[in-house]
């Protein structure tokens, strides 16, 4: 590698989908990249960047592009969509085009949010090496890329039942036609996530394969920086510092979907009220009609309704002893970081598999099914005072943060890094010739037979988990299919089933689109804030 090559590459766009659960893990690979001598610039859209540009750090450049949408459309699911699609493109290539001409080196290489695939097309027309970031867990990206082979093999239609889940579906399956041809894609988890022989077979499966998957979280571990997308109720901290250790519940289920419909916040919330424990819930004022009259003031004495927190500093505290979550993957590392064990209550997406494994898997949590007065208390005893689970949480902690996860997952950074390195090296020799994922994924041709078995294994897995189980096929928010997986992708009997396309509970006035309460379109969107309505 020439001084010159170097020096052309060491700026990198990074492109995150536009929610605060893919923007934060973004920052902090990119300040492990800055930390390796890179520049990294983030791109977002004018809507984000206005909220994280002011915290700019580690030597991370903040810059935006417009989304083509007008100052009061609501930024939900579909709308980004559109704006991804149709106007973000045009921008970032120019963007691109002027940073290669202001001097000071080119842009060496894209690092993209699969979600936001709109940006892998861009880079190819640039002429620039792109990289594909999925910032959860790597048996989720197993799942997702398995689609176009479950519909070519006719186990699944590729069509919707309604048109807000069909929309759903072409946005997945253009994501997966787009990245597959991707040189690598980092993964925010960690190696052997599953702690079965499966997870082996599938590393060394991955080795011949392009995408190459590079385990290289969790990200949490590489850099302190984050942004906060809303202002945070730093009083809560200082409430925390006068309760006993270990007594209070906290309470989030994260900050991109409308968490629990109305009827189930009044359910919690007595709930909350009759265990007679202390709590902090992060609940935002748009949110709050199910809470019964007066409940604020009632439960003051020992409880905190807030509309945002510093998540890590409150399950950091010594005051705070379990966390009853959605199961994001982001909040889950950061639990496991803390030390803390989880009451789960999974909503959409990923956050059904990644309750699995906290419930199954790692045995650092317990599921509940609602949130009767009953069933709650009975929860928070067994997570408060089972000292098992906290042993388990104690080594897991240890492996994923201590010296050697730490190291190990620096080191496949590193080695992407100079990956980097070599394949826009090859690339510029060859003229344009592509040599995908050389260094990584060539082994010598005399073990290639090695792989037969192994790709068998995984379809027939793949099969088994989707035949045996009602995945909620048509938008992808996974249903009874990531309940009842089990380690490694295998179906797990012993788990029962979410009930995923039950109606939820409420006035049962649900439309058609909302028969799935894990996808209903009406709450996935942006979070509303009472002060700013755009977001």
């Amino acid at each position: 590698m020439t001084a010159m090559t170097k020096k052309m590459m060491k700026k990198v766009i990074l492109i995150p989908y536009p929610a605060q659960g893919h923007v934060n893990p973004m920052i902090k690979l990119a300040s492990f990249l800055s930390n390796m001598g890179f520049h990294p610039i983030i791109i977002t859209p004018d809507f984000i960047h206005r909220r994280v540009s002011r915290r700019t750090t580690d030597g991370i450049v903040f810059m935006s592009i417009p989304d083509g949408l007008s100052e009061g459309t609501p930024r939900d699911f579909f709308a980004i969509e559109m704006a991804m699609e149709r106007y973000m493109a045009a921008p970032l290539e120019e963007l691109v085009r002027r940073e290669t001409m202001d001097g000071g080196g080119g842009i060496g290489f894209f690092v993209v949010d699969l979600l936001a695939s709109w940006a892998i097309e861009v880079g190819r027309l640039c002429g620039v090496a792109v990289a594909g970031f999925w910032p959860a867990m790597h048996a989720t990206y197993r799942l997702v890329a398995a689609i176009p082979d479950l519909i070519n093999a006719g186990v699944i239609s590729e069509h919707g039942s309604s048109t807000s889940r069909n929309r759903r579906f072409k946005f997945w399956s253009r994501t997966l036609e787009r990245s597959k041809t991707l040189p690598w894609i980092l993964t925010n988890t960690f190696p052997d996530e599953s702690q079965s022989k499966t997870t082996q077979q599938s590393a060394y499966l991955n080795y011949f394969d392009t995408p190459h998957v590079l385990e290289i979280g969790p990200l949490i571990m590489q850099s302190s920086a984050m942004a906060s997308f809303w202002e945070e109720d730093m009083s809560c901290l200082r409430w925390l510092d006068v309760q006993e250790s270990g007594s209070v519940v906290y309470v989030s289920f994260g900050s991109w979907v409308s968490p629990i419909d109305e009827a189930k916040i009044r359910s919690l919330a007595l709930a909350l009220e009759s265990c007679q424990r202390s709590f902090v819930w992060v609940l935002a004022p748009a949110w709050r009609q199910g809470l019964p009259e007066g409940y604020v003031e009632k439960v003051a004495t020992r409880g905190r309704i807030v509309a945002w927190v510093p998540q890590v500093e409150v399950l950091r505290h010594h005051a705070v002893g379990c966390y009853m979550t959605h199961c994001g993957w982001n909040s889950t590392m950061e639990a496991i970081q803390c030390k803390k064990p989880l009451l789960c209550y999974p909503i959409a997406g990923d956050q059904f598999l990644n309750s699995v494994y906290i419930v199954n898997v790692w045995r650092i949590g317990v599921k509940i099914e609602g949130f009767g007065r009953e069933e709650v208390e009975k929860a928070l005893a067994f997570v408060l005072e089972d000292e098992q689970m906290r042993g388990r949480i104690e080594r897991l902690n240890d492996k994923l943060f201590g010296k050697d996860g730490i190291s190990e997952a620096r080191a496949k950074l590193m080695a992407f890094t100079q990956d980097i390195y070599r394949h826009i090296s090859v690339e510029k020799n060859r003229s344009g010739e592509s040599v995908i994922g050389f260094s990584l994924n060539f082994v010598g041709f005399r073990k290639i037979s090695r792989r037969l078995p192994a790709l068998t294994f995984v379809i027939i897995q793949t099969l088994l988990v989707l035949l045996c189980s009602g995945w909620c096929i048509d938008c992808l928010y996974f249903g009874d299919l990531l309940e009842q997986i089990g380690p490694g992708g295998l179906p797990r009997e012993s788990i029962g089933s979410t009930g995923a396309h039950e109606e939820p509970s409420g006035d049962g006035q649900d439309t058609e689109a909302d028969q799935c309460r894990n996808c209903p379109s009406q709450i996935v969107k942006a979070r509303q804030d009472t002060e700013d309505s755009s977001v």
